[in-house]
């Protein structure tokens, strides 16, 4: 075997094992297959430094496989993609040895490659509309910018058309390479571009850089050692990594801040590649943050969280600015091993992350690179790589003082993270130092934050609380606490106006609590004696409310009675006498129904109504007609009592549901209401106005206490603002 045929033996070998996924046999075979043939078809062949031309190929191949992250059609692309095809092995034979889709894309990568643009600018519209219709499958466009890459590392082997070959490199392929996440790639071509374009600013920053070496690296040592310790303090199981800065990203800080080399501070960038579960990587990176952060203090205005948001390629990465030694600015980067994978070698990574690229995967990446040619500011505008819009990120990440950390969601406050840590901790909470600056309870937190809650012995939860805070633990525990002061506060109002009642000489009872409740419009007497306690409502003036009453009540009852009877007896006496009706589901021989216009259901508090016909409407207590048909008619008014019954009987009811209009309300409605009480829906129909909605819902339910029920369980879903029994 001659030396030639030992380097072909190594550049295939090389070859075959260049891919991060295990290549299978068949395709091993197949990869073989097309560089024997290659080198025989090219035997007689060499590039100018005398080298076989099939290495040349195979270099293509390499970068396309490993680079790239393109699969062995690709690399047998690559291979064959010079063959003459005037030569004995014509496109039909490699049709047969390797499929119709080989075929296709060495004749694509031929029509391109043999299309003339001395005249015509890469940032034409002509050009990207030619070059487009000239392509049918994006990977010619790839094998196309794996070719390039191995020109350039090369360039002393191109002819005299250099200028034209680093134009499309600059405004065609670095783009690409750019918006496909490919930043190994694109930053080789960027060095390679300003060495051939800039050769003397180029090497004066390398050699600086060079000069600066022996000195950087103890600085580095110095700087990570403390970083390593914490971290396997904390049994992370990591990697540690540090690079120097580009030499075209150097200059283009210089030039862009308008300083010297020793001036731009961040020469180098530290990155920490932690192992990390895929359900655990958020968390785990900002757990290093916190770290790294508690030993060197950050600049918090150069954090980057491409974690939460990942970048329009999908490169995801924390990325932080801290103050080293000597007060030198050091980025870090802190990713976790499959982020760092992707971060290397683009979105093919990606899915080759989870296992062989499926054929649908490679279609969805390779559609990416069309869009990109067929939107120009995508490709010569830097502002047209950002994504268009934000990914709605669902939690945030903080810290607590001890550099614990905190995963809250989104949009949450001060307040949540208080009553996160602890119930007595929020409800005492006045404000909060987040990064050492006082901010107020109603700050949204953001990640990377360090929150050190402040607390006041004489704060207590307030009902207007509720409006900034984000998370069920904190809305639930301030309405807890809101309700139970509330009930204190109500207990020592009812002794107070017991007591006053006695002073007064009125004899208490619910006729007067309810004229009270009714007199000042409120709902239930604990809003009552609540307004007594916290002295909203004056003794003074709800005395002469009571005597007004008693004195009117009083003389109305004279006016209606004989002289010689007893006001007093004669109520007992009519109350002894009055009719009351018992109804049920078992009640036979009487002729009842329910009115259509409230609708009662078993329990309710209800009343009869002797109809023209001789039949009886049973009306709620607060019914719209009730007090009409009492004033009017209440000779016609019977009392109804319910008969307690054990048979599973339902009655249908109306809801009104309103509240905000949120994702999901809806179906946390219905889950309540046929999931967890198991009610049965006879209609549902929900309208939205704006960011508000209503909706009305008929049940089948069983009784008042069940209806009840569900209003309360209802009450709770987030979103809703009030349910109530519709008329």
């Amino acid at each position: 075997m001659n030396s030639n045929d030992d380097i072909l033996s190594v550049k295939l070998e090389e070859l075959l094992n260049c891919s991060v996924q295990e290549i299978s046999s068949v395709d091993k075979e197949q990869i073989t297959k097309a560089f024997n043939i290659s080198s025989d078809i090219f035997k007689d062949t060499t590039t100018p430094d005398g080298k076989p031309f099939v290495l040349y190929n195979a270099d293509i191949a390499i970068i396309s496989i490993k680079e790239i992250g393109l699969g062995p059609t690709s690399a047998i692309c690559a291979l064959l993609h010079g063959v003459d095809l005037k030569t004995g092995y014509s496109m039909k034979n490699i049709e047969e040895d390797f499929g119709e889709h080989v075929a296709e894309i060495i004749i694509g990568f031929k029509r391109i490659s043999e299309f003339r643009t001395e005249r015509i600018s890469f940032q034409s519209e002509a050009f990207r509309t030619m070059f487009l219709s000239m392509v049918d499958d994006m990977r010619v466009i790839l094998i196309r910018l794996a070719h390039r890459l191995n020109d350039l590392r090369h360039l002393e082997l191109l002819d005299s058309s250099r200028e034209q070959f680093i134009n499309e490199v600059k405004f065609l392929y670095i783009p690409i390479a750019h918006r496909l996440g490919l930043y190994k790639v694109k930053a080789e071509f960027e060095e390679r571009v300003m060495k051939y374009e800039q050769p003397d600013i180029y090497n004066e920053i390398s050699n600086k850089i060079q000069q600066t070496k022996s000195k950087r690296e103890v600085y580095i040592q110095d700087f990570i050692r403390p970083v390593e310790r914490e971290l396997l303090s904390h049994n992370f199981k990591f990697e540690i990594k540090w690079r120097t800065k580009s030499v075209p990203s150097i200059w283009s800080k210089m030039t862009r801040q308008n300083v010297d080399f020793e001036e731009v501070y961040d020469l180098f960038a530290i990155r920490i590649v932690i192992d990390s579960k895929k359900k655990r990587e958020k968390e785990d990176c900002w757990k290093v943050y916190s770290h790294v952060t508690n030993i060197y203090t950050p600049n918090p205005k150069r954090l980057r969280d491409w974690i939460s948001t990942p970048k329009a390629s999908g490169y995801e990465s924390l990325h932080t600015t801290v103050m080293g030694p000597n007060n030198k600015w050091i980025e870090v980067q802190i990713r976790t091993l499959r982020m760092d994978d992707e971060a290397e070698r683009g979105q093919a990574a990606h899915w080759q992350y989870k296992g062989v690229m499926k054929k649908k995967d490679t279609e969805n990446w390779l559609s990416q690179v069309r869009d990109i040619l067929e939107n120009p500011d995508q490709i010569y505008h830097e502002k047209s790589y950002k994504s268009n819009g934000e990914k709605s990120q669902e939690s945030v990440f903080v810290f607590t003082p001890m550099g614990d950390l905190k995963q809250l969601p989104m949009g949450s406050t001060v307040l949540d993270f208080a009553f996160g840590i602890h119930t007595d901790i929020g409800s005492k909470c006045r404000g909060a130092k987040v990064n050492n600056k006082v901010v107020p309870i109603r700050y949204v937190l953001k990640n990377g934050d360090k929150v050190d809650i402040l607390t006041s012995k004489n704060q207590v939860p307030k009902l207007d609380w509720l409006s900034f805070v984000n998370t069920d633990k904190a809305r639930t525990r301030i309405k807890r606490h809101v309700k139970e002061e509330k009930y204190k506060e109500a207990d020592i109002g009812k002794s107070l106006l017991l007591r006053k009642f006695k002073n007064w000489k009125i004899k208490s009872n619910d006729d007067l609590i309810n004229y009270l409740v009714k007199h000042y419009k409120l709902e239930a007497s604990i809003d009552l004696y609540y307004l007594v306690a916290t002295e909203k409502i004056e003794l003074g003036e709800i005395k002469n409310l009571l005597l007004s009453f008693v004195e009117a009540d009083t003389s109305t009852k004279l006016k209606e009675t004989d002289d010689n009877s007893s006001p007093i007896r004669e109520k007992q006496k009519e109350d002894e006498n009055r009719e009351i009706l018992y109804i049920g589901d078992n009640l036979k021989n009487v002729d009842y129904r329910m009115a259509k216009c409230c609708n009662p259901i078993k329990g309710d508090s209800v009343f009869g109504f002797i109809t023209t016909l001789g039949g009886i409407t049973i009306h709620r207590t607060k019914c719209p007609n009730a007090k009409r048909l009492r004033e009017k008619y209440e000779y016609r008014v019977l009392d109804i009592k319910w008969i307690a019954s054990d048979d599973e009987s339902y009655s249908i009811a109306s809801l009104k549901i309103t509240g905000t209009d949120e994702i999901g309300v809806v179906g946390a409605i219905t889950k309540v209401i046929t999931d967890d009480l198991r009610v049965n829906m006879r209609s549902i129909n929900f309208q939205t106005s704006g960011k508000q909605f209503v909706g009305k819902v008929s049940i089948s339910i069983k009784d008042h206490d069940h209806l009840m029920q569900l209003i309360h369980k209802l009450n709770k879903v987030k979103g809703v603002t009030k349910v109530a029994r519709a008329k």
